[in-house]
């Protein structure tokens, strides 16, 4: 019986949910990258990240979003690519990105001035250089950027809408399936539950003189089991569980695990999230937690749940090649 439910997610993303115009270009691109960086020796991971817009309008003015800055899935970014990784990373337009996220506070004009040329030079051969007192470690992050970028490590694809997300998703998902286990799906995207149809959307702006606004939406479909069961079977796959009843969190991890027969979850309570999660796993239950020593070293929790999921996914792999 799970076939046809699978089909019928196939069906709902291509009846509801507008499909976008360049996704088999960059399918064909995550394709060619996975291939290089598998034949090379390394493991690919596709990690989502930031959040999704939902559309009110088909003309949009209007949308639902949520609080998420992709701060996540950008810093585990830089610490799978310390690992040996090679990283699709698929975000939200303008959240946070690998190796300029630590900067984004900073109006970076500021952190610019002129030197030599003489008095108002601007324009007069002066150069422009870095305060490196306004831009902290703005060198050794250029450094490591720079390489990253000539290994070629790091492949960045962006969304906007939800639509735009799922459509991209499973492009990746097909594009990974050809790497087998050497593929890790890092699911840090904070994804909307619910939506409207594009059928079922105001052409125009929703006008607030036609009175207070009720809105039915629809559940999003749930696109981990397909990505599980049919797109990517081989692959490595990690979901994210935020909460904020604790007391529920790791059942409702376990639940996920039981449901949809992926590897791992990350779960995490809302207002504890940067210095606690639990990795879940079918046979294991790994706390991880940032002491204040940690705190003050500036240790980052994602660091610590690169490490654990690192190792789970070598002891997948080992698995998956006994077993052939």
């Amino acid at each position: 019986m799970a076939e046809p439910r699978i089909c019928s997610i196939d069906g709902k993303l291509t009846e509801e949910f507008a499909i976008p115009s360049h996704v088999e270009e960059v399918k064909e691109k995550m394709a060619a990258f996975a291939r290089f960086h598998a034949e090379a020796g390394r493991r690919v991971v596709l990690i989502t990240s930031g959040g999704t817009k939902v559309p009110l309008e088909s003309r949009t003015v209007r949308f639902l979003d949520n609080f998420s800055s992709g701060r996540r899935g950008a810093a585990s970014a830089e610490y799978f690519i310390d690992s040996g990784y090679a990283v699709i990373f698929l975000h939200r337009h303008h959240s946070l990105y690998p190796y300029t996220r630590m900067f984004v506070t900073i109006n970076m004009l500021d952190a610019l001035q002129f030197m030599g040329g003489g008095e108002g030079a601007a324009g007069n051969g002066a150069e422009v250089v870095v305060n490196q007192q306004v831009l902290p470690n703005i060198a050794k992050v250029l450094k490591r950027y720079q390489e990253v970028k000539d290994g070629g490590l790091l492949l960045p694809i962006e969304f906007n809408t939800l639509s735009e997300y799922l459509h991209l998703l499973k492009a990746a998902a097909q594009a990974l399936n050809s790497i087998g286990s050497k593929a890790m799906f890092y699911l840090a995207a904070a994804v909307s539950d619910f939506y409207i149809p594009t059928s079922e959307m105001p052409e125009h702006k929703i006008q607030s003189s036609n009175g207070p606004l009720q809105l039915s939406m629809k559940m999003v479909p749930k696109i981990l089991s397909p990505l599980v069961k049919d797109w990517a079977p081989q692959a490595f796959v990690t979901s994210f569980k935020l909460e904020t009843d604790a007391s529920i969190l790791l059942d409702k991890a376990r639940g996920a695990l039981d449901t949809y027969r992926h590897q791992a979850v990350v779960a995490n309570v809302l207002d504890s999230r940067r210095g606690y999660v639990v990795v879940v796993t079918p046979e294991t239950q790994a706390e991880l937690i940032l002491s204040k020593e940690d705190v003050k070293k500036e240790v980052e929790i994602e660091e610590r749940i690169v490490s654990n999921l690192t190792s789970e996914h070598s002891k997948f792999m080992t698995q998956a090649a006994s077993a052939k």
